[in-house]
């Protein structure tokens, strides 16, 4: 498995002036071909292979004057800026025609000088070398200053420079890693993620949601004010612009500490994980949609996935339209629709009585066993009475029997 690992960099001001020229001259190469597929597109001509694209942006734009200082930037990282722009009219061209697993993509847009977030890639090809005194020598950088805060698995096949809007620089590092598969805990817990309670588990275990953005609100909003009260192309703006994203990363930075922290310890904790199917997108476009953002749904699923896998865990996803809120885990009858505020509610078929989310975690950990049991060959009838019995065991052992919840997702839509 392929994972990304970074470390902060501290380059001297010489260093800072070589990379912001490497940043320019990468989004100009990245620019030129944007345009020359865009004139090409635009005038229905087939479409350009990369080496003949590679060929005219980069090799032969040396050779003008208008573009001669692009010989100062490692021909490596004007390479990448040439596959990156290919790869993003890849996917525009594959979403048109239906094709892209991962959605629509809008075409490829020039970047600009005043992206404030500026990044570039130097491959094995560039021979960037981690010096014997822990520093990382890039061509045409120089030996830039590294904080490493952990050990590298393994040789680094890439590395990515990249400067945020607030000033700090990284080294993103692409290593191949091994599996390390930890003792079987015998466990399964089911996760229903939510806004109150950002995770509940299906053993009643509830974790707040920190609402990082949330409690950063007056800061972040004084910060704003300020930078409007500045003169455009100040230094007080330029200032200012930067107090604004310092905010801003810290609460970013907050908040991917505290999704590590808890997927890890959830991975750690359980043999088998069950969390929901979530549109993560399609809930962003609701009147919750700040909150959705500040949780981060999306992502801490990304770790639980590849922590998972790294780890010898095994993730199961339920279906995104199984009626967990309101199925009884106890009877497995299913009841109205119930609106945000109700916390608690009583299963009229057999009268116990449920806390929202602990009731919704149980009912995703039985589906997503059963929809596990059925994976592996077991023959189940989803059309089964409900049994209370079934349940209880899918709480006592593991892996657990037949439990029909799946018949009773597609009996509810």
């Amino acid at each position: 498995m392929q994972l990304r690992y970074r470390y902060r960099l501290y380059p001297g001001a010489s260093q800072e002036a070589a990379l912001a020229k490497a940043f320019g001259s990468c989004r100009v190469v990245f620019n030129d071909v944007i345009e020359l597929r865009d004139k090409a597109f635009a005038e229905g001509r087939p479409w350009v292979n990369d080496a003949e694209v590679s060929r005219r942006v980069v090799t032969e734009a040396k050779r003008r004057p208008e573009r001669a200082w692009l010989a100062e930037t490692s021909a490596v990282a004007l390479q990448q800026a040439v596959r990156d722009a290919n790869k993003a009219y890849r996917h525009y061209f594959a979403a048109r025609t239906g094709k892209r697993a991962r959605g629509p993509v809008g075409k490829p847009r020039f970047k600009s000088r005043r992206d404030r977030r500026q990044a570039i890639r130097f491959t094995r090809n560039a021979r960037f070398k981690i010096t014997a005194a822990g520093r990382l020598r890039l061509p045409g950088i120089g030996e830039v200053s590294v904080v490493w805060s952990r050990d590298l698995p393994s040789a680094p096949s890439s590395v990515t420079v990249v400067r945020e809007a607030s000033g700090r620089y990284f080294a993103s590092f692409v290593c191949e890693t091994r599996d390390d598969p930890l003792p079987d805990t015998g466990r399964a817990i089911g996760l229903d993620l939510g806004l109150a309670s950002f995770v509940t588990g299906s053993d009643g275990s509830k974790t707040a949601a920190p609402q990082y953005c949330r409690r950063a609100e007056r800061k972040l909003a004084k910060a704003n004010r300020n930078l409007a009260r500045k003169r455009p192309g100040s230094a007080n703006r330029e200032k200012a612009r930067r107090a604004v994203a310092v905010a801003h990363s810290r609460v970013a930075d907050a908040r991917t500490d505290f999704l590590h922290r808890l997927s890890s310890k959830i991975i750690g904790e359980n043999q088998v994980v069950v969390i929901e199917d979530l549109c993560v997108k399609a809930l962003a476009r609701t009147r919750l949609a700040k909150s959705v953002h500040d949780a981060g749904w999306a992502r801490f699923t990304a770790m639980l996935e590849y922590k998972a896998a790294r780890r010898g865990r095994e993730l199961v996803k339920t279906d995104r339209f199984l009626p967990s809120t309101r199925t009884c885990a106890s009877c497995r009858a299913v009841g109205d629709r119930k609106p945000l505020h109700v916390r608690s509610w009583t299963c009229n078929h057999c009268g116990v009585l449920h806390d929202r989310d602990v009731n919704a975690a149980k009912v995703i950990l039985a589906a997503g066993l059963a929809e596990r049991e059925n994976a592996y060959g077991a023959e189940e009838d989803l059309l089964a009475p409900p049994r209370d019995q079934a349940f209880a065991q899918s709480q006592a052992r593991h892996p657990v029997g037949d439990w029909a919840e799946v018949g009773i997702t597609t009996a509810a839509r």
